[in-house]
C-alpha cells in the first residue's frame, strides 16, 4: 500500500462522529458521476463506507479511497450482500447513516422502507418505488413516520427544484389544482428537434449515440418513466393515485414492442410514417409535437404525445430541457413554471449529493 493511500484511509478512518456515512448502490452512469463528486471540497463531510455495483461490492476503507474505485469494482470486490453494506454504516461512527440508490433496480427500491424503519436515510434516484405501486407509496410514508428522512430529488427533473417548491408550497397552505409539463429530457431532445425535415427514427439513433436515451430506447419512448415521475409529484401533491390511473399512450406499436433490443433497433424505421403524419397535423394547425404529462384537479392524470400551439411554454423548450407548470390554489392566474436540464448523470449526481448534504 502506497504512503498516500494509507494516509487517505486513516484520515477516513479517524474521522470525527459528526461525519456522514454513505453506502453507494450502483456505480453507473450516475453513480460513476457521483464518486467524482465525492472525491471534492464539497463531500468533505462524507465519508463512503461501501459501495457496490451489481455483482461486487467493497468495504474496505483502503480500496474505497482509490480514484478508480468504479473500475476496480468490475474485477474485484467481494459478492453483492446488502447485509454487508449495511454492517460496514453501522460499523461507523457517524452520526447521520445514508443509504444512496443510484440503480434503477427495483428489488432494491422495495427494501427503502425496509431501510427507513431500521434507522437509515436513504437518498436515491431511483423511481421504482414512489413512483411504483400505491402500496409502496404507503409504506414510504408509514417508514417515514418514524424518524427517517427520504431524500428524493433526483427522481423527477434530475434534480431541478421541483418536488421541493411543491412541498414549500403545500406547508404554506398552497394547494396544486394542475400539472402539465416534459418531464423526460430524452423527449424533450426529440421533439424539440423534430421539425419534418429528418426521420423521426434518424433522431432517435442521435439521441442514443449522444447517450440522452437508455441502450434500448424503449425505456423512453414507452412514456412509463414519464408516467412514474407524474405519480412522484401527484403523490407528493396530495393525490393517491395508483400506476391504473394513469393514462400512457407510448410511441412504440405493439408489433415492436417484444423485440430484443437489437432487432428493435434494426426496424426504428418503422416509427417514421406514423410520426410523420401526426407531425404534419400539427403543423396545419400551426402546433408543434410534445410528450406531456398531464394531471388535473380531479386527479385525472395522462402520459402522451400532444399537439400543443406555438406559445405555449413546451413549444419554446430546448435541448434536453425538462418543464412543471404548477398552477395552485394561488398560482392560479399564471402557472408557476420550473425549467432546466431535466438529463445527465451530473446533475443527477449532484442532486444525490445535494440531498446528502441535507442530512448533516
Amino acid at each position: 500500500m502506497s504512503a498516500v493511500l494509507a494516509e487517505r484511509a486513516a484520515g477516513v478512518a479517524n474521522e470525527a462522529s459528526s461525519t456522514i456515512a454513505v453506502v453507494l448502490l450502483g456505480t453507473g452512469v450516475v453513480g460513476g458521476a457521483l464518486l467524482k463528486l465525492l472525491n471534492t471540497t464539497a463531500a468533505g463531510s462524507l465519508r463512503l463506507v461501501g459501495a457496490a455495483n451489481s455483482r461486487r461490492q467493497q468495504t474496505d476503507p483502503v480500496s474505497l479511497a482509490r480514484r478508480n474505485l468504479r473500475e476496480q469494482l468490475n474485477q474485484h470486490g467481494t459478492p453483492r450482500d446488502n447485509a454487508g453494506l449495511l454492517a460496514a454504516l453501522d460499523a461507523s461512527d457517524a452520526a447521520v447513516k445514508v443509504i444512496i440508490d443510484a440503480t434503477a433496480s427495483t428489488a432494491l427500491a422495495a427494501r427503502h422502507a425496509e431501510w427507513l424503519a431500521h434507522g437509515y436515510h436513504v437518498v436515491t434516484a431511483n423511481k421504482a418505488l414512489a413512483g411504483g405501486e400505491l402500496s409502496g407509496w404507503r409504506a414510504l410514508q408509514a417508514a417515514l413516520a418514524k424518524g427517517g428522512r427520504y431524500g428524493d430529488s433526483a427522481t423527477v427533473g434530475a434534480g431541478l427544484p421541483v418536488l421541493s417548491t411543491l412541498r414549500r408550497l403545500r406547508t404554506c397552505g398552497d394547494g396544486l389544482l394542475t400539472l402539465e409539463g416534459v418531464f423526460s429530457g430524452s423527449l424533450s431532445w426529440l421533439f424539440n428537434q423534430y421539425d419534418g425535415s429528418r426521420p423521426f427514427s434518424e433522431l432517435l439513433r442521435e439521441a442514443r449515440q449522444l447517450g440522452y436515451t437508455e441502450p434500448d430506447p424503449r425505456s423512453d419512448l414507452s412514456g412509463e418513466d414519464v408516467a412514474r415521475k407524474l405519480l412522484i409529484i401527484a403523490r407528493n401533491a396530495g393525490f393517491a393515485l395508483g400506476t391504473d390511473e394513469v393514462q400512457v399512450e407510448g410511441l412504440v406499436p405493439e408489433s415492436l414492442r417484444e423485440l430484443d433490443t437489437e432487432a428493435f433497433l434494426a426496424r426504428l424505421d418503422e416509427l417514421d410514417v406514423p410520426l410523420a403524419a401526426r407531425h404534419a397535423e400539427a403543423k396545419s394547425r400551426d402546433c408543434v409535437l410534445r410528450f406531456l404529462a398531464r394531471l388535473n384537479q380531479r386527479g385525472h392524470a395522462r402520459v402522451g404525445l400532444a399537439e400543443v400551439p406555438l406559445t405555449h411554454p413546451a413549444a419554446r423548450l430546448y435541448g434536453t430541457d425538462n418543464q412543471f407548470a404548477l398552477t395552485t390554489t394561488r398560482y392560479h392566474a399564471q402557472p408557476l413554471v420550473i425549467q432546466g436540464p431535466g438529463a445527465g448523470p451530473e446533475v443527477t449526481a449532484q442532486a444525490l449529493l445535494g440531498d446528502v448534504l441535507a442530512l448533516g
